[in-house]
């Protein structure tokens, strides 16, 4: 090339001319632009070379002038049409003297222009363009249309993230939602650090992000990572700062379909017929509900009848949801799709529609209600002496509170005899049962609950009341259970192994109370699901299945099924090989819901924590976790929480010791403690 040639050239993607000043080796040339700047060049860099004179580097500006008229992008619409037919390539040159009628340097310039930055007509084919055929335009048109959109679309969803960070009302399109929706599964990856203790980082770069994300994550200036995603919700007011991610990357559903809901208020409204025709009427006795204030769904109740030969017969009432639901409906599959009723600290999420849980389903006091009654004699020792199941009608008379049950006890409340005969049964059946082999262990349980971001921490108390339900729901488990065993149905039986507990010598070497019983604890096999009966160690039962719950729990429900079935002389609903499957999916599924329980639990329990850093805990060290790095675990007297605890020095089992809380961040499961020591004179005052 000559020295002064006009060529174009890019500089990051942006047009530039310049002209040819030297040589610069072999191959490349240095080439000055209006600016005065010196570019090396190699050939392939150049995008076109102005033909027909030599320019100095001042006459740029003056040569883009002399172009910028000829611009006009939309007169390759006429050229296209003149082209398209032929199908033929044309060159920037023919173009010049196609749209003006000429073909000096700035036509053959401004023509190269517009075919180059051409997205519509023309696509290059070499040093020339090539007409796009009709079909090809349309396509480009739409694709056109759709950036534009989409881009206007990006620039609305900008604004009303600005009017969201500004702390303005929103209201969210459904692009938007699907957007925020995209980046709710990314943030719920968070859980994941708690799940399998990972740090943020190799968080990130186990999960990148997906395109939606990264486009949204760029969009607005923030990085593409978890925890980004995670606060950017946080200040547009999509979620609130204690955001229940366990729940989230769960499968559990939280809110119920649209059918569901319908057939539910169906079922209100036109209650099915009654398959039971033959209800024993046990209206004429007095019935106990006993659960926690808070409680909706009030699933048993408890009489005390005096027989005519002097014997003292229990009812045990269990709520009836399948007078409401068959197998296989939809209620039903919903139902075990769900579990379980999920208990947080936030609140509950029902395995029924509230409709139905609350209500006709549950024993509400004072209305005739359906129940599957077991009525239960004991012996003198506290075994099952005599039992019978019925479904039956029945009339809650009262409800009562487990603080009332206990005051009533305690004061001997002279009305209500029956309380005072239930209690004793279920004080010689506990006899019995511990005479069986049964293992108590009693560690303090936190009761964890959140209202309007105020956390309390209650520790539940094993009450003569909370015993004395316990019992009777255990003793109900029980009869269900030797129902199923002698007319050999297939039931959801729940059985625990022998566990070997340490021996006795080593026990008592360990300081008594909560000590020990962690150290026993340790030792107790999980429990396990049968289709056949099998013991049950820790309760002390040779068989024994959950009967007692079945608009909490799904394995209840299948009980429900199963012997009411039996009891009409119906075909069993479910085969052992149906049943066998049907748990097989309800026990993944609720050890889920255990896990999701657990996991927020523990969160609240480290934000409650977090929110008194001052606060003096009295804590007892109940076992090792890693003993040769002072990693123990410790008990929380006053709040009933067991959490780690590394120590700086040598510490007992047993050793009662006061800390503080010195960090705890509960979206990354962090805690840690730091001991207080007193000196001799503080102890003094």
């Amino acid at each position: 090339m000559d020295k002064g040639t006009l060529v174009e050239f890019r500089v990051q993607g942006d047009r530039r001319l310049g002209v040819v000043d030297r040589p610069d080796g072999k191959t490349r040339w240095f080439v000055v632009d209006e600016r005065g700047q010196s570019h090396s060049l190699a050939p392939r860099q150049l995008t076109y070379i102005v033909d027909g004179q030599t320019y100095q580097p001042s006459e740029i500006a003056n040569f883009l002038e002399q172009v910028n008229p000829y611009l006009d992008p939309s007169s390759l619409e006429v050229a296209w049409e003149i082209l398209v037919e032929d199908g033929e390539t044309i060159t920037p040159g023919k173009m010049a003297n196609l749209l003006f009628s000429e073909s000096e340097a700035v036509h053959c310039y401004a023509a190269h222009c517009l075919l180059s930055e051409d997205k519509l007509y023309f696509k290059q084919k070499g040093e020339a363009y090539e007409p796009r055929s009709a079909a090809q335009i349309a396509e480009r048109k739409h694709q056109i249309e759709v950036e534009s959109q989409k881009a206007k679309g990006q620039q609305e969803f900008l604004a009303r993230v600005e009017q969201a960070l500004n702390g303005e009302s929103v209201e969210w399109q459904r692009l938007d939602r699907q957007r925020l929706e995209t980046l709710e599964k990314y943030a719920a990856l968070m859980a994941d650090i708690v799940r399998l203790g990972v740090n943020f980082d190799s968080l990130a770069r186990a999960y990148p992000p997906p395109a939606p994300v990264l486009e949204t994550m760029n969009m607005l200036g923030r990085s593409a990572t978890p925890q980004a995603a995670f606060q950017l919700l946080i200040d547009l007011g999509w979620w609130s700062s204690h955001e229940n991610l366990f729940l989230r990357r769960s499968s559990i559903p939280v809110q119920f379909p649209n059918k569901v809901l319908e057939v539910a208020q169906q079922r209100l409204d036109f209650p099915p017929t009654d398959l039971d025709v033959n209800r024993l009427d046990l209206t004429h006795l007095k019935v106990y509900t006993i659960d926690d204030e808070s409680t909706t769904e009030i699933d048993d109740g408890l009489s005390w009848e005096l027989l005519p030969d002097g014997q003292e017969r229990l009812w045990v009432h269990i709520a009836d949801p399948t007078r409401w639901l068959i197998p296989e409906d939809e209620l039903d599959l919903e139902a075990r799709k769900r579990g379980s009723t999920v208990y947080l600290p936030t609140g509950m999420i029902p395995m029924f529609p509230e409709v139905l849980a609350t209500g006709p389903m549950s024993l509400v006091q004072g209305k005739i209600c359906c129940a599957l009654s077991f009525g239960i004699v004991l012996n003198q020792t506290g075994s099952v002496e005599d039992y019978c199941i019925h479904p039956t009608l029945m009339k809650p008379t009262y409800r009562l509170t487990y603080e009332d049950v206990d005051e009533m006890l305690e004061l001997g409340v002279e009305a209500e005899p029956e309380i005072a005969a239930i209690a004793n049964l279920a004080k010689r059946r506990k006899t019995w049962r511990y005479n069986q082999g049964a293992i108590s262990i009693n560690m303090p349980e936190a009761m964890i609950k959140v209202k309007d971001d105020d956390i309390s921490i209650d520790i539940l108390d094993d009450s003569s009341s909370r015993q004395l339900v316990a019992e009777m729901m255990i003793l109900a488990g029980e009869v269900a259970a030797r129902y199923g065993q002698t007319h050999n149905i297939p039931l959801p039986f729940r059985g625990q192994p022998q566990p070997e507990l340490p021996p006795e010598e080593e026990l008592l070497q360990l300081p008594p109370g909560f000590v020990r019983s962690c150290a026993m604890r340790r030792c107790m096999p999980k429990s396990e699901m049968s289709i056949t009966p099998v013991r049950h160690a820790g309760l002390g039962l040779d068989t024994y299945t959950q009967a007692t719950s079945p608009i909490r729990r799904y394995s209840d429900l299948l009980t429900h099924f199963q012997l009411k079935a039996h009891l009409r002389g119906e075909v069993l609903p479910f085969s052992p090989e149906q049943l066998k499957e049907v748990m097989m999916t309800v026990t993944s599924t609720t050890q889920e819901v255990t896990m999701v329980e657990r996991q927020t639990n523990r969160y609240y329990a480290l934000e409650y924590l977090r929110r008194h850093p001052e606060q003096v805990w009295q804590i007892t060290v109940l076992m090792w976790l890693r003993e040769d790095s002072n990693l123990a675990l410790i008990l929380l007297e006053d709040l009933g929480l067991q959490l780690p605890m590394a120590f700086r020095r040598s510490v007992n089992l047993g050793e009662q010791l006061s800390v503080k809380v010195s960090l705890a961040d509960p979206q990354k499961d962090m805690i840690q403690f730091q001991e207080i020591i007193y000196q001799e004179s503080q102890l003094a005052n």
